[in-house]
């Protein structure tokens, strides 16, 4: 007898019907970009080696991830999951209100969230690199632009594990799973 036909004699009740929504891609970029986000900024300027080659880790993720985001699958393409900034504030009043709509991809926060940490993702690394050329070799400006964008990707960061904890309590599903497994709960 398989697992399934057991849950359902045991307990009466049919496990709900999941679909591949994060292709192998995007959780392997998602989870990547947590490591060497994580080491670049532990390293910071204490191992500069490893926290360069986080950077640049980075950087090649970024850039595949927006390539991805044209090309990819459905959930992973930007035309799927990128809003209006009315659509964004509407959806985010909705939450609040504990009446979001639930979204088998990124909900229209979720994609507003995404735009800005590749946004701030970009600067922290454009700024890294600036940093290591003849022209803004210990320029202070740069490192300090270089800090604040790492700083507000950190808080990005808060805001995104925020916003998912918010979406998996409203609407009674464990997001990170689904971001390890690639599944989600079928559209209601």
């Amino acid at each position: 007898m398989s697992l399934v036909s057991d849950t359902i004699e045991a307990g009466g009740a049919t496990p709900p019907v999941t679909v591949k929504v994060w292709d192998p891609f995007v959780r392997l970029f998602h989870w990547s970009l947590v490591t060497c986000f994580v080491v670049a900024y532990a390293t910071g300027d204490e191992i500069e080696k490893v926290h360069l080659a986080a950077g640049y880790t980075i950087a090649g993720l970024v850039a595949a991830r927006i390539v991805w985001g044209v090309i990819g699958s459905r959930h992973a393409r930007f035309s799927d999951f990128v809003r209006s900034p009315r659509e964004v504030l509407s959806y985010l009043r909705d939450v609040v209100l504990l009446r979001a709509r639930r979204y088998l991809g990124h909900n229209p926060a979720g994609g507003a969230m995404i735009v800005a940490l590749l946004a701030a993702l970009i600067g922290t690394c454009t700024t890294g690199f600036m940093m290591t050329t003849d022209a803004y070799w210990g320029a202070k400006w740069v490192e300090e632009v270089h800090e604040l964008f790492a700083n507000l990707t950190v808080g990005l960061v808060v805001g995104h594990i925020l916003g998912v904890l918010v979406a998996s309590f409203e609407h009674k599903e464990n997001l990170v799973a689904s971001m390890i497994s690639g599944r989600k709960r079928k559209a209601d």
